[in-house]
């Protein structure tokens, strides 16, 4: 079978090399995800550090530094 040359496709979870989470980083790492605050979290000493996103299409909360969010209205 000669490949050599030739357009494929392939899912990122199939990727053998690099990492699929450095492919991810590289490819949509400044993208801006939207959802909605349903809590926010500690850090230690610091109150209200973290808030935790609920965003459609991702099974997990995810968690992000207070600091690093932007208002969408």
């Amino acid at each position: 079978m000669d490949l050599k040359g030739q357009v494929v496709q392939f899912k990122i979870r199939d990727v053998y090399h690099p990492d699929p989470i450095q492919v991810l980083a590289d490819l949509y790492g400044d993208d801006l995800l939207m959802g909605k605050v349903v809590a926010l979290t500690d850090s230690g000493m610091q109150k209200d550090a973290f808030v935790v996103v609920e965003v459609t299409g991702m099974a997990e909360l995810i968690i992000v530094p207070v600091e690093r969010i932007r208002r969408t209205s």
